[in-house]
């Protein structure tokens, strides 16, 4: 049996300060646990992946830590550390409301708030997926949360805020967790790569993170299935591959392409996408989401919007100034109006070549105009 161990398990943040992209709400909580301000129920909102359960975690373990640090952070020394590591603790209770939602569920729950903890001062109930509870099983919460006993904390997570009765929000201290930056994702892959003696290129790892769209869960299980498949040399082009994203080299030229006013060129570059398997709205949508990028690169103040490696981000500041804002802002208008149509068209093909025709045009029309 192999002893391998997914990287979001093996790398999975054990203290505050090891929790990326969630500075402001870490240092919150550290700084409730040092003042003894600790609310009774908490709420964690958030996309998947972006540590709504492993705060949680965190913080039950250190709320019980008998000898915290100077920093705020569990000893990993004491009993209630030990027990908490190895799954023996009998303060921290987890529930997955996804598969117990039922008021019998909660009516346990509920049951064993009643018992004071054994070691410690307080009983940790973390809740996950609560937004799946019955609306039966939220009244039947609804009680116990408002008057809780002093040793009980409630720590909630959801990625559904929304669907969360008004009576339960009121009842908790609410933590909005933000989406994880393209950079932070990055840079976390990179310091795990170095711990794993892989080679990454910082390109590649930018790739993976934008991929994730946020959420360090997606970008840890893309990585370990790219260090799969290349071994322990993690290249951009072997993202490319694995991930069947289309090179950002495409649309640096088929934008070349449209500049020279070359129609010819740029219908060969999308039929070279299409005979590669690329789906024709993802490529409207990326070549859309390029020409946002040479507007942000067109001002210092909106540059720092570009999610992208160092030498692509040099590649975007060098073509942006190719380019007038006027002819960026008419390209997107095209795009967008592809966009739309594309699911409605009957010739989806011919549909994207038009907008292509069309992008090569706009200096002719721009020329047009000022005669």
């Amino acid at each position: 049996m192999s002893d391998f161990v997914v990287s979001a398990r093996k790398y999975r943040p054990q203290t505050f300060d090891t929790v990326v992209g969630q500075f402001s709400i870490t240092s919150t909580l550290k700084n409730a646990i040092k003042t003894e301000h600790l609310a009774q129920a908490f709420l964690f909102c958030g996309s998947r992946g972006v540590g709504k359960t492993t705060t949680a975690r965190i913080l039950a373990k250190t709320i019980n830590c008998f000898t915290p640090t100077d920093n705020i952070e569990a000893c990993d020394t004491c009993d209630s550390c030990i027990s908490f590591n190895t799954g023996n603790s009998l303060n921290v209770y987890e529930l997955d409301a996804a598969s117990n939602n039922s008021v019998d569920d909660i009516r346990s729950l509920i049951d064993q708030v009643r018992i004071a903890p054994q070691l410690g001062n307080f009983k940790i109930y973390i809740i996950d997926e609560v937004h799946m509870l019955s609306n039966q099983a939220f009244n039947a919460f609804l009680k116990t949360l408002e008057e809780p006993p002093k040793h009980a904390i409630f720590i909630l997570a959801t990625t559904e805020k929304h669907k969360i009765i008004p009576t339960i929000l009121s009842r908790c201290q609410i933590f909005d967790f933000s989406r994880i930056k393209v950079k932070d994702i990055a840079d976390h892959l990179a310091t795990i790569a170095t711990k794993e003696e892989i080679t990454a290129d910082s390109e590649a790892l930018h790739l993976i993170a934008q991929k994730a769209d946020g959420a360090l869960r997606d970008a840890l299980s893309i990585f370990d299935q790219i260090v799969t498949f290349t071994g322990s040399n993690l290249t951009y082009k072997s993202v490319l591959e694995n991930l069947n994203i289309l090179d950002y080299d495409y649309y640096f030229r088929i934008v070349e392409s449209t500049q020279k006013e070359d129609i010819p060129s740029a219908l060969l570059l999308l039929n070279d996408i299409y005979e590669k398997g690329f789906d024709g709205h993802n490529f409207i949508v990326g070549l859309a989401d390029h020409y946002r990028n040479l507007l942000v690169c067109k001002d210092l103040r909106t540059a720092k919007l570009l999610e992208a490696g160092e030498a692509i981000e040099q590649r975007y500041i060098d073509q942006s100034k190719q380019l007038d804002g006027h002819l960026i802002l008419r390209s997107l208008a095209v795009l967008s109006k592809s966009d739309v149509d594309y699911k409605s068209s009957k010739n989806q093909r011919l549909l994207v070549e038009m907008a292509l025709m069309q992008l090569c045009s706009l200096l002719q029309e721009q020329e047009k105009k000022n005669v």
